[in-house]
């Protein structure tokens, strides 16, 4: 069941700007007269992977039953009553005022969780206004800025212990057997990728040769792998940039890249012979930057002499030479001779299955706890980066929202280093990690600047 959270407090406090943040639309009239809300209005609310029913309310005044002030407090008080969590604004900048503390009182004797937000402290505006909420017996105040988006991270972390975890096994499958998975197959001209295809469909299906380039358009074919409906993307060869200078080609080419844009997973289909060419490389970064998941196809390996040997080689290679998409499965194929279908259609599934992956809130922030007492973010300006806590905010690709102080000085590497624990700790092999930084700064900290 969605949780209820309400927004209340003494008029022109700013919560309907709140409201509106929260539920990323202008639904609600915001004016510098107090009084304009005054029905309940709610919405749809998401913040990081927290989804929630919002409820603006009308200001809270001393008004007789009868009246229409007295009518408008009735309706915020029927919103109290059905709320799960209680945000109660004052304005950071005017401080506390008597028509704050009947109402502060009122929301206390809800039993329900009260979060308190000092809002229109933009700038560090409202020190001393912070510092008299402590009076009103609701706990910290939250430093915000409904108006430009301040304080949201400090808000998160204050809703989450109201927020039940997610059942995973409840949540929409997005790996609907039914539809067939997207792959395309990609590579350097003549790396046999028209060859392979033929054999997985078990027809001449397309044109092959030893000529390089016979391939121009994407063309696609439906087919089935023990029952799993497999739609394949054959794609022209990608050259260099700089040495595709015919129109034809560079339309194959565009053709190519939009067949990765709509793919689930991408095979980039190396030739054994001559592995991890310049181009290679340039091809599985692109694949990343798509961010899909990712199998890398060794071909021509009935040309190999030392296959256990070179098999090693190779995949020690891959880790050195792609760390952006570390623990790609690499496997060995034959077009021509149709061997190493299975084991490569197996790996298809399992990244895209990784691809997938959601993680719960409570899992990661155990495991980040653990990161950042193994190895503590760095000092900037003698004051340590703070990290607070994490959340996946979707997947395919897995994408993860870093909360804290000071983010933007994070230096690469410790992204980097959380990038890398995070495929090892949730196995996370073969398939692009997006993190995003998102800073929360604390107006009222006496140490900032």
């Amino acid at each position: 069941m969605t949780p209820t959270v309400t927004i209340v407090g003494r008029p022109n406090v700013g919560k309907s700007t709140l409201f509106n943040r929260l539920v990323g639309k202008k639904l609600a009239l915001v004016d510098d007269r107090p009084g304009v809300t005054r029905d309940r209005r709610e919405g749809n609310a998401r913040l990081g992977d927290l989804e929630f029913r919002i409820v603006d309310t009308a200001g809270l005044e001393e008004a007789t039953e009868e009246s229409l002030l007295g009518r408008m407090r009735a309706q915020t008080e029927a919103a109290i009553e059905d709320a799960d969590v209680i945000l109660f604004v004052i304005d950071a900048r005017v401080g506390i005022l008597p028509a704050d503390r009947p109402f502060a009182e009122m929301v206390r004797r809800s039993g329900k969780p009260v979060i308190l937000i000092a809002n229109k402290a933009e700038g560090g505006a409202g020190l001393s206004g912070a510092y008299e909420a402590f009076s009103l017996g609701l706990g910290d105040p939250i430093p915000f800025s409904a108006e430009h988006g301040e304080g949201l991270a400090d808000l998160f972390e204050a809703l989450m212990p109201f927020f039940p975890e997610p059942d995973e096994e409840n949540e929409e499958d997005e790996d609907d057997p039914s539809k067939p998975l997207q792959v395309a197959i990609v590579g350097r001209p003549n790396a046999g990728k028209s060859t392979l295809i033929n054999r997985m469909v078990g027809e001449e299906r397309l044109l092959t040769g030893p000529e390089a380039g016979i391939t121009r358009d994407s063309i696609s074919l439906d087919w089935s792998w023990r029952g799993r409906p497999v739609k394949l993307f054959d794609t022209a060869g990608l050259r260099k940039r700089a040495r595709v200078e015919d129109k034809l080609e560079k339309l194959s080419v565009a053709d190519a890249l939009r067949a990765v844009q709509f793919a689930e997973v991408v095979i980039v289909l190396l030739d054994a012979t001559i592995p991890f060419e310049k181009q290679d490389l340039s091809i599985v970064d692109l694949v990343e930057q798509e961010g899909r998941a990712l199998v890398i196809g060794l071909n021509k390996w009935d040309l190999v002499a030392d296959q256990q040997g070179l098999l090693k080689d190779l995949k020690e290679k891959a880790t050195r030479l792609l760390p952006q998409v570390r623990g790609a499965p690499v496997v060995p194929v034959s077009g021509l001779a149709g061997n190493g279908i299975d084991p490569l259609m197996k790996a298809v599934f399992e990244v895209y299955k990784t691809w997938n992956t959601r993680i719960s809130t409570a899992r990661l922030n155990q495991w980040l706890g653990e990161a950042i007492e193994a190895n503590p973010p760095p000092a900037v300006s003698g004051r340590r980066i703070k990290i607070r806590y994490m959340t996946q905010v979707k997947a395919r690709p897995p994408h993860f929202a870093i909360f804290g102080n000071q983010l933007d000085a994070l230096p690469k590497s410790y992204t980097r280093y959380l990038v890398n624990g995070l495929r090892e700790a949730f196995s996370l092999p073969g398939t692009p990690i997006r993190v995003s930084l998102r800073t929360g700064q604390n107006p009222f900290d006496k140490g900032r600047k």
